[in-house]
């Protein structure tokens, strides 16, 4: 099964097990029944990332494919409460992710030189300087817990973009744009402990704009027959206020 979709069945499911938990047990003692109301508040996040790539290509010679990896994000957050049920959330945060594209032999079908295994083989290694803007939508809290939705957009700064490196993937290469922006929306529950509001989410997150950089020979047999690069992918984050 897609890893992307793996970890989607498995929020699910933690979702619907706790839900049903609380809904049908007796009214319980609430924890931190002020958390929510302050006017700013403050926190932190640990979690994973899975990304791949959406590619267009301007002639169907094949597909290239993406071998995802599992990566990792940190960060801040600061969440401005508007009302009851809706938050404004800045989450301020360091992505590191990989993806590896896998090239087939007829993409080289003109190229001049001899291809071996590491013509085939892009390692895509990205660091982005993460800031998401969110609108957090919640539901009435329930005993202990409380489901939401959010959404928002996001800008990024890819250090690892080669964006400026005058070399491109004749010298083994591969380049991106420095800055990108994304939208972004997912899911997830509010758990009110003793001394801390605990949060797993999972969200969606997709590229707005094409992000290649393209090599300097338009028949370049990396990036001749691409039209447009965006990521996509899935990031599951659990997060301390």
């Amino acid at each position: 099964m897609n890893t992307r979709y793996t970890y989607l069945l498995l929020f699910t499911l933690l979702f619907t097990t706790v839900s049903q938990a609380q809904l049908f047990s007796k009214e319980k003692i609430k924890n931190l029944e002020s958390v929510d109301k302050a006017r700013i508040s403050w926190g932190y996040y640990l979690g994973f990332n899975n990304l791949d790539f959406k590619f267009d290509y301007n002639s169907n010679i094949g597909d290239i494919q993406t071998e995802r990896t599992t990566g990792f994000n940190v960060g801040l957050l600061g969440n401005l409460r508007i009302n009851e049920y809706l938050d404004l959330r800045l989450e301020p945060g360091l992505v590191i992710a990989q993806r590896n594209l896998m090239y087939q032999e007829n993409y080289f079908a003109d190229f001049d030189d001899e291809v071996n295994d590491s013509d085939l083989l892009r390692e895509v290694k990205s660091t982005y300087v993460y800031f998401p803007l969110l609108l957090k939508i919640s539901t009435k809290r329930v005993n202990n817990f409380k489901p939401f939705v959010l959404a928002g957009v996001s800008t990024a700064i890819n250090l690892s973009s080669n964006e400026k490196n005058p070399d491109d993937n004749s010298a083994g290469d591969f380049r991106m744009v420095k800055n990108m922006q994304f939208f972004e929306i997912g899911f997830g529950i509010d758990f009110y402990l003793d001394r801390f509001k605990f949060t797993p989410s999972i969200r969606g997150v997709f590229a707005m704009k094409d992000e290649l950089i393209r090599d300097r020979d338009p028949n370049s047999p990396w990036t001749g027959n691409i039209s447009q690069m965006q990521t996509r992918g899935v990031f599951i984050n659990f997060t301390v206020q």
